[in-house]
């Protein structure tokens, strides 16, 4: 079986998708390339991508192509558009012709934008996750004759709602990771930080022929005297930075 030009470049972009598991992934450009995606599979105009959050839009971005008309279709639908229908329900908005939507005064603003960068057809899918609602994928049909309407190409609809759910999983996915990334590096951080304040407190046990217990006092209290977090001082001690008093007087530092 053969496969078309447009199949593998599909299954290109869904592979692209996934791969959100990196410290370099960069979330504009990704959904920059989604929208590239979109363009070129659907042979639209340019397309864009809104992540809303609690109701307002907190990131555009658009295609490479036109990615100006892109921005300011999305950016104008603050007041109304098929982004925030389709994110509003959580299901795609059909092919709508934009002559017809002006006229019938929906998304006003919207439409009235859209004439101007000579687009005649729109539609938007959701970026979703499951339940997860993340902003939708909009995708601007280029000028068509004016004795046509927009054919309901229910396969663009659904090629883009794939594109847009492997984005929201490639979101997610990310999101997770990073969340995790952190947390290895807080529990890192924390076991580092022990290891070194066990070193300091065998150090100054030493030093002073006292007990581990004392050590640790002495240094903790060292650094409630000075407000110095306890990693700091036991760092100092480490690195011979830091003298602290020996318990009872006397001397702190090492023997000469």
């Amino acid at each position: 079986m053969h496969l078309s030009s447009r199949e593998t470049l599909l299954a290109s972009a869904l592979l692209e998708a996934s791969d959100t598991l990196t410290d370099s992934f960069d979330a504009r450009r990704y959904l920059q390339r989604l929208s590239d995606h979109c363009v070129e599979l659907l042979g639209a105009r340019a397309a864009g991508v809104m992540l809303i959050d609690g109701g307002e839009a907190v990131s555009l971005a658009g295609s490479s192509r036109r990615h100006e008309v892109a921005l300011d279709l999305l950016a104008v639908q603050h007041q109304g558009g098929p982004c925030l229908d389709s994110y509003g329900t959580g299901r795609p908005v059909a092919p709508v012709s934009i002559s017809v939507a002006h006229a019938a005064a929906r998304w006003p603003h919207f439409t009235e934008r859209a004439l101007r960068h000579d687009i005649a057809a729109t539609f938007a899918v959701p970026l979703r996750r499951r339940e997860t609602l993340l902003g939708a994928l909009n995708v601007f049909v280029p000028t068509l004759p004016e004795h046509t309407t927009p054919p309901e190409d229910h396969w663009s609809v659904h090629l883009a709602q794939a594109l847009a759910d492997a984005a929201a999983v490639g979101l997610q996915n990310h999101r997770v990771y990073a969340q995790y990334r952190s947390l290895a590096g807080q529990l890192q951080g924390a076991l580092s930080s022990r290891v070194r304040i066990e070193q300091a407190k065998g150090i100054l046990a030493e030093r002073w022929n006292t007990g581990v217990d004392q050590a640790f006092l002495t240094l903790r209290q060292h650094a409630r005297r000075h407000r110095l977090p306890l990693d700091e001082v036991a760092t100092g001690v480490i690195d011979r930075s830091v003298d602290l008093e020996k318990p009872g007087g006397g001397p702190g530092g090492p023997p000469s």
